[in-house]
């Protein structure tokens, strides 16, 4: 191990946790947790350049993937999981890979991430290339599955971003950006899945809600690419539409299914076109609503 690696050190506050009340060791927790949110605030400076960098890729053609081992892994996953239904992204642009494959989401796979190979193969196996941009996720910072992935990227161009959670890793010296809140010691000694965990699942938030804002998916804070696949849906897509234009309710109802996309239904309220009006200037604007407004 090496020395300074923080997610296998002790740590003093909870040496002697077990033998807490209940009350108490929780009160442990959530002070240590408390420190979370500090540690991934030190590193806005770099996760404001990841996501521009990513934004730019994107919108040159190319493609956002995550790739991790165990918890790391299944974190990227899930993040990248969530951008199809939250903000109606294509499956294929944000992707998140685990070692070990589909099977490590539920069970343990845990020699998976010692082959730094294999994280290549897996990215050969999803068409990775020079316009696209990964983010290897590993908390302790020296996953070889990650670091075979970041070193193929690299050698491709592709923007390569580390997340770790410890000083001075591999994995951020592997990567054109480094990212590394570092929480501090766990409670449950080396279980990153607490705190690495917390602060790595706030960071991918970040990172992905800051991609889809830039991309435009974000109208104030308000899901404008929302698509009303069901009833619950469709309601927030008429709620939406009604917050911007301030239409009736029912009328909104008119406008979205005239319009098929809340984007669509509010420039042609807003600006007094007809659909095939609007869709053409969202799209001269890249997608983005408030763009696409100031424009006739």
């Amino acid at each position: 191990m090496q020395p300074d690696l923080v997610t296998e050190a002790q740590n003093p506050a909870s040496d002697a946790i077990d033998s807490l009340p209940t009350l108490q060791l929780l009160k442990v927790m959530n002070e240590a947790d408390n420190e979370i949110a500090l540690s991934v605030q030190r590193e806005l400076p770099h996760i404001a350049e990841a996501v521009d960098k990513i934004v730019d890729r994107l919108e040159a053609g190319g493609r956002l993937l995550y790739i991790g081992a165990g918890t790391s892994g299944r974190l990227g996953v899930l993040d990248a999981s969530e951008c199809p239904p939250t903000f109606n992204t294509p499956p294929e642009l944000v992707q998140g890979i685990i070692a070990g494959g589909d099977r490590a989401l539920r069970h343990s796979v845990e020699r998976a991430e010692d082959d730094p190979q294999q994280g290549k193969h897996d990215l050969e196996a999803r068409n990775f290339s020079g316009r696209d941009a990964l983010v290897g996720i590993a908390a302790s910072g020296r996953t070889p599955y990650v670091l075979g992935a970041l070193d193929y990227a690299r050698s491709l161009g592709a923007l390569t971003v580390g997340l770790s959670c410890t000083t001075n890793s591999q994995v951020a010296a592997a990567s054109e950006i480094a990212i590394t809140p570092v929480p501090g010691p766990e409670i449950v000694t080396g279980s990153t899945r607490m705190r690495a965990g917390t602060a790595t699942k706030l960071v991918l938030n970040m990172i992905s809600t800051g991609v889809m804002i830039r991309l435009g998916y974000v109208y104030g804070n308000l899901m404008v690419n929302v698509q009303p696949t069901n009833d619950k849906l469709t309601d927030r897509a008429r709620r939406i539409i009604v917050k911007i234009t301030g239409v009736a309710y029912t009328e909104a109802t008119r406008l979205l299914q005239e319009a098929g996309s809340v984007r669509v239904a509010v420039l042609m309220h807003e600006l007094n076109v007809p659909r095939d009006q609007a869709e053409h200037l969202l799209a001269a604007a890249k997608g983005r609503l408030r763009t696409a407004l100031r424009r006739k």
